[in-house]
């Protein structure tokens, strides 16, 4: 028999490299940057040391692979990586479909993110969602004062939606992420299209390469009207 898949009641994406196709644009200013401190990455090494992470902790780590960055530098950095964004982002293929599956199923859907509320404003404004989901939908670490992998984010998620924690999804794509769903006591689906699966899994998410594998793996049927 087939395996069967519980319907979620309320849907909790990240952000970036989920919902938005920023990850790497990000991850290559932020390459440039710490180039010029004397911290010479590649693109891939860059994403597998920082995504996921706050910018504290990003700069944290930095430091300790030989980084001199300045006190000032998460402000710099900041607005390097706003302009890059700004310069434009878009959806994650197949992710336009999904909300509207979900909207044509009636089940909520929201974003928590490490990122700020100005950054998801830069992205998800490009693309039709920050309309969609602020400021009732938005979960932000630099709002919340609570940052992944503490659960905390997830946690005010439901709370606000009145879903427990069991009938949430989380759609992550850092082990950061799937770790605070596992915390939260979350099923946590984890997108790896450009590889990292073994991270992920060793988190604990179930691990999908493309976004129109989510309705098999939520028990919605399929076939339903995409987005317009």
């Amino acid at each position: 028999m087939p395996k069967t898949f519980p319907t979620p009641k309320l849907v909790i994406f990240d952000c970036d490299g989920v919902l938005v196709d920023s990850e790497t644009v990000s991850n290559q200013a932020l390459m440039n940057n710490l180039a010029r401190y004397g911290l010479s990455l590649t693109l891939a090494q860059t994403m597998a040391h920082f995504v996921g992470s706050t910018m504290t902790g990003v700069m944290d780590k930095a430091r300790s692979l030989g980084a001199e960055l300045p006190d000032h530098w998460i402000e710099e950095i900041y607005a390097e990586t706003y302009a890059r964004l700004g310069a434009g982002v878009g959806l994650v293929p197949g992710v336009a479909d999904l909300l509207a599956l979900l909207d044509y199923h009636g089940i909520p859907a929201c974003v928590a993110s490490n990122g700020s509320e100005e950054k998801m404003r830069i992205t998800l404004g490009q693309n039709g969602l920050w309309e969609r989901f602020h400021p009732q939908a938005m979960f932000s670490a630099h709002s919340l004062g609570v940052a992944k992998p503490e659960p905390g984010l997830f946690l005010a998620a439901a709370s606000h939606f009145g879903v427990q924690a069991r009938h949430c999804l989380v759609i992550e794509d850092s082990p950061t992420g799937a770790q605070a769903a596992a915390r939260a006591g979350m099923r946590c689906l984890g997108f790896a299209p450009h590889g990292g699966e073994e991270a992920l899994a060793a988190e604990g998410a179930e691990v999908f390469a493309k976004m129109d594998a989510v309705p098999a793996l939520t028990g919605l049927p399929l076939g339903r009207p995409a987005a317009g």
